[in-house]
């Protein structure tokens, strides 16, 4: 994506059925078709097309305030609790809740035993415990993708370059034109055979770079249950980016 495919505008002011006024970030996008008010764990936020004006824009959201309030009401009450040190009793890890024990330690490391996370906590800092779950989530999912990656790449036209682990704010995956894969950290929070159709997803775009029926077969040849998987992320997805969100 480049600078010329999206434009951010400045926020327009929502006013709410109780008389408060929301600020609702504004873009337009070359994608868009039409106007689209979206909320998720980040908040609200409006996406224009890139001829759409912004007074149109305002006009659409005052229309639809009162499904925005439905929204950011449904949001907070699913909002997951943040990590706390010494304090959170469970944490997810490949579609599972795991029991989590916090030992005193001369770092802040986790590790996994026996099905249990062991937290070493040194001091009472909630930041440095966070990076170090960031780091246990991001080595889980680098083990899991060592285990994967051979049964692939020995059929593909180039390898890719290099894995990149991060947060992503909708996508999944994506695939840059240098064969740098880049995959949401929080598919190690989910089932291991939906973080799997990912990777391979992401991996067919080597063969295809489109989503053509082509495409599709290639995926359909390495992971014959996508649809399966596909149809989890749409029940299960924005939990998940909201937990890591929360937890990191």
């Amino acid at each position: 994506m480049t600078v010329a495919d999206r434009e951010d505008l400045p926020d327009i002011m929502v006013r709410l059925g109780d008389g408060r006024t929301l600020q609702l970030p504004c873009k337009r996008h070359s994608r868009a078709r039409r106007i689209k008010l979206s909320v998720d764990e980040r908040g609200p936020r409006l996406t224009l097309p890139m001829r759409a004006s912004v007074r149109t824009a305002e006009r659409f959201a005052q229309e639809h305030v009162a499904w925005l309030e439905a929204q950011i009401a449904n949001l907070a009450v699913d909002a997951p609790e943040a990590l706390r040190a010494g304090v959170t009793a469970s944490l997810p890890l490949r579609g599972e809740w795991l029991p989590a024990r916090w030992i005193a330690g001369r770092v802040n490391r986790v590790t996994l035993a026996d099905g249990e996370l062991l937290f070493e906590q040194r001091g009472n800092s909630d930041s440095a415990v966070r990076r170090a779950l960031r780091d246990f989530y991001e080595a889980q999912a680098r083990a899991d993708l060592a285990a994967w990656l051979p049964k692939y790449v020995g059929a593909l036209p180039r390898q890719p370059s290099r894995i990149v682990l991060r947060r992503m704010s909708s996508q999944w995956g994506s695939l840059a034109p240098s064969g740098v894969v880049s995959l949401d950290l929080s598919l190690v929070l989910a089932r291991p055979s939906a973080f799997e159709y990912v990777l391979v997803h992401e991996l067919c775009h080597l063969i295809r770079a489109d989503h053509s029926p082509a495409f599709w077969r290639e995926v359909q040849a390495r992971c014959p249950h996508w649809r399966r998987e596909r149809t989890y992320f749409h029940a299960e997805g924005r939990a998940l980016k909201a937990r890591l969100r929360a937890l990191t």
